[in-house]
Parts: structure tokens; C-alpha cells; sequence
């Protein structure tokens, strides 16, 4: 019997009638929080490369997957093989130069790749994105978030003039070191606690501005209604 085979059958005994009570007593909400703090270990576990310890936070991260797929079997919405067997298609279907015909001779040329075949999955399905910031993660920490709205409208040049400082930014980017970054940002994070500000409420709030403001520029307003 496999490693994951025998960490899924012990998942199963402990959601059992007479297994484990607190594990009997979650559900996918309440295991969110867990997820993120396990994920959180994780990370902190690569930036010091503590390989050892890296192991440990994988398998902490692992289970969260296994435990969610377990409640979802109970139901019998999708199990733990369902979840492994979407996932294997879509790196198949995402990487056609490595599985079929198609060319990339380097990352930027992969990721290009990779989203023509995102866009003609969604295309197929019949999906399409409300607004242009609707694929990025919402439960994001706060600063990750910002640099994706920040990415997405330089990526797709966005009409972002006025709402962001655009030339300012650009021009302490020329300079600006890691040291530099780490600094700033952890003399902004003290500066808020001393004023009593919440900066992961602050940068959201702004992340919400930015994004209204310019998703207010790309959608045009709705037709009146008849009548």
C-alpha cells in the first residue's frame, strides 16, 4: 500500500463514527484558517531553506488536501483521486510543448502557452470573466494582492492614469533594492500600529479603489432599459 493510500485511510478513520471528535466536527470553512496557517509555516520554512522542517510543513499542507477531499467523498461530490486526476490533466493540457506539438523555448514563451490553452478551456466552457480583475485571488494577504492588481494592470496596460501614481512609481523602482523594500515596508507596518491602523485593511481598501476606479473606465456604462 502507497504512503498516500495509507494517509487517506487514516483521514477516513478519524472522520469515522467513532473516530476522532474534533475532526468529526469540521467542514471546509472551518478548515480554511488552517489551511492558510499551514501554508503560512510552510513558507516560512522555505525563505530559511530549512529543508528538514520543509518536509514536516509539506505534509502539514498535504492533509489539509486529503481532509477536504474526505468531506467531499462523504457527500459524494469528488474524492482524493478525482482531485489528483483533475489537477494531472490540466498540467497535461497547460504544457502542449512538452505533451504535444507545440513550441516553447523558454518561460515567457511557456506562460504565453499556457494561457491561450486557460483561454480556450474557458472559451469551451462557455465561461468568461466579468470584470478584468475577476481571476485574482481574493484571499490573498494584502501586500501579495496588491502586486497582483499591480501586475495585472501592467500586463494588460490597463487605463490606469490618475488613479495610481504611475511615473512615481516607475521611478523609485529604477533604485530600489531589497534592503531598501524590506526597510520601507517594515517602517510603514510600525508607523500604522503606532496610529492604531490595520495596514492589511489599508492596502485592501486601496486595492478595492484602484480596482473600481479602473474597472469604471474599462466597462462601459449599461444600456438604458427600454420603455
Amino acid at each position: 500500500m502507497s504512503a498516500i493510500e495509507d494517509l487517506r485511510r487514516t483521514m477516513a478513520r478519524l472522520r469515522a463514527p467513532d473516530g476522532c471528535p474534533w475532526d468529526r466536527e469540521q467542514t471546509h470553512q472551518t478548515l480554511a484558517r488552517c489551511l492558510i496557517d499551514e501554508c503560512s509555516e510552510l513558507l516560512d520554512t522555505i525563505d530559511r531553506n530549512d529543508l528538514p522542517h520543509m518536509r514536516e510543513e509539506l505534509g502539514d499542507v498535504l492533509i489539509q488536501v486529503v481532509f477536504h477531499a474526505q468531506l467531499a467523498a462523504e457527500r459524494g461530490e469528488f474524492d482524493f483521486d478525482d482531485v489528483a486526476r483533475s489537477i494531472n490533466e490540466k498540467l497535461v493540457r497547460r504544457h502542449p510543448h512538452v505533451f504535444g506539438t507545440a513550441t516553447a523555448d523558454n518561460s515567457a514563451q511557456v506562460i504565453e502557452v499556457w494561457e491561450q490553452v486557460k483561454a480556450r478551456e474557458k472559451a469551451e466552457a462557455g465561461t468568461h470573466e466579468t470584470t478584468v480583475f475577476k481571476p485574482l485571488p481574493p484571499r490573498l494577504p494584502a501586500l501579495m494582492f496588491a502586486e497582483a492588481v499591480a501586475k495585472r494592470i501592467a500586463k494588460d496596460n490597463l487605463p490606469a492614469d490618475g488613479i495610481v501614481a504611475s511615473a512615481a512609481i516607475a521611478a523609485r523602482a529604477k533604485t530600489l533594492t531589497t534592503v531598501e523594500a524590506g526597510r520601507a515596508l517594515f517602517e510603514l507596518a510600525a508607523a500604522c500600529r503606532v496610529q492604531g491602523i490595520d495596514p492589511e485593511a489599508a492596502l485592501r481598501a486601496e486595492c478595492d479603489r484602484v480596482m473600481r476606479a479602473v474597472e469604471a473606465r474599462v466597462t462601459p456604462p449599461a444600456e438604458p432599459a427600454n420603455g
